[in-house]
C-alpha cells in the first residue's frame, strides 16, 4: 500500500520557533512532571478508583498527543518567507489591509497557515472563510464572503 503524502505545514519563522519551543517543554518539562504525578498516584494505593492516577494518565496521554502533532507539524513545516512576499497578490505571509464596504472600516491581517493562525494578534489562516477569498487576488479586488453572520463584502485597500 502507498503511503500517503503528508499534509505540508506553512508556517513563518516565528511560528517554527514558537512550536519548537512548545514541543521543547512538553518534552523535557511536562513529560517529568506528569510522570511524577503518575508515580506519586500509584503510592496511594488501589489504582482501579484512585482520580489522581486517572487524571495523570489523561494528562499523560495529551501531552503525548501534542508531541506527536508537533513533530509531525514541524517535519512537514514549509518556511514562509514574510520578507520576501510579492505585494501584488494576497499570498501566504501576506499582510492584507481590508475595507469592509458596508461599514467603511479598515482593518489589517496578516496571512499565514493554520498552524500559528491567532485572530488576536490578527494573524488569519489562508483556510479561513476571510483567508480563502482573499489568497490570489489583487489590490482594488472586492470579494464576498459567506460566513454564518451573513454575507460580507470586502475590498483589498493595501498588499504588504
Amino acid at each position: 500500500m502507498k503511503k500517503e503524502k503528508e499534509k505540508e505545514v506553512p508556517l513563518t519563522l516565528a511560528g517554527l520557533k514558537k512550536l519548537e519551543g512548545e514541543l521543547e517543554i512538553l518534552k523535557s518539562v511536562r513529560r517529568r512532571e506528569v510522570a511524577q504525578r503518575i508515580k506519586q498516584a500509584i503510592e496511594f494505593g488501589d489504582i482501579s478508583e484512585n482520580s489522581e492516577y486517572e487524571d495523570a494518565k489523561n494528562e499523560q496521554a495529551f501531552v503525548e498527543g501534542r508531541i506527536l502533532t508537533l513533530e509531525k507539524m514541524l517535519r512537514n513545516a514549509r518556511i514562509i518567507d514574510c520578507e520576501a512576499g510579492a505585494t501584488e497578490v494576497v499570498g501566504l505571509g501576506s499582510t492584507v489591509t481590508l475595507r469592509d464596504l458596508e461599514q467603511g472600516s479598515e482593518f489589517q491581517y496578516t496571512i499565514v497557515g493554520s498552524a500559528e493562525a491567532d485572530p488576536e494578534a490578527k494573524k488569519i489562516s489562508n483556510e479561513s472563510p476571510v483567508g480563502k477569498a482573499i489568497m490570489g487576488k489583487r489590490k482594488g479586488n472586492v470579494v464576498e464572503i459567506t460566513v454564518p453572520a451573513g454575507l460580507f463584502r470586502f475590498q483589498i485597500v493595501d498588499i504588504s
